[in-house]
């Protein structure tokens, strides 16, 4: 896929999705912060219905500090790894309140720092609550960056390189949301809609099947 072709799904994707955001609920960047490490190999309908109640409960980084690591792994024990989870979270809300004063670190570097914190949890970050042009690789973007021949990688870190070399800078921002909102209601893994996919006509995989 050429770079003008990129460039082309980027502008219908943005007349379609306007104000693309992730659609993790939450109440505070550290709140965010917290789904998002909830939301690893589990989807974020399942994470927001956890969140939904435990966020009505619970309103400080102390109040979960109290709450505890064994009660915060009760709290949330329908989503996947829930135990490790609560463990990742209690220990980055300790160092957030102790070394960064409450605050969410606005750098990768102190963000990966945190326990149960990957890039792709950085990149999220950054993108979501400081508006940098990080590029977050989830199932989502990396199957579709293969669909529309954007990558031939099944490696995120590749991926992410790949879509950072050839995605025009105004779109990078957006461009992660973008593909996960297309992949989730449109381009769906198990059963795309092809005939409402308003990219369809760049879409290297449709093209083919229409031959």
């Amino acid at each position: 896929m050429t770079k003008n072709e990129i460039a082309q799904i980027c502008e219908i994707f943005a007349r379609k999705i306007p104000q693309p955001k992730s659609e993790l609920k939450s109440y505070s960047d550290f709140s965010f912060l917290m789904a998002v490490v909830m939301s690893a190999q589990t989807t974020d309908i399942q994470v927001n219905k956890v969140t939904e109640k435990l966020f009505a409960k619970y309103k400080t980084i102390d109040d979960f500090l109290i709450l505890g690591e064994e009660n915060l792994s009760q709290e949330i024990s329908s989503i996947g790894l829930f135990r490790n989870k609560a463990k990742n979270i209690i220990k980055l809300l300790s160092i957030l309140k102790e070394k960064f004063n409450g605050k969410v670190p606005n750098s990768r570097n102190e963000l990966e720092s945190l326990p149960g914190v990957g890039r792709k949890t950085a990149n999220v970050v950054l993108n979501e609550l400081f508006s940098q042009p990080t590029i977050a690789v989830d199932t989502h973007v990396l199957r579709l960056s293969n669909i529309l021949g954007i990558s031939k990688s099944n490696n995120p870190l590749q991926v992410e390189k790949d879509l950072e070399n050839l995605v025009p800078s105004q779109h990078k921002k957006n461009i992660s949301n973008f593909l996960v909102l297309h992949g989730r209601y449109v381009c769906k893994a198990r059963k795309p809609n092809c005939n409402r996919c308003s990219i369809n006509h760049l879409c290297p995989k449709f093209s083919k099947n229409i031959k």
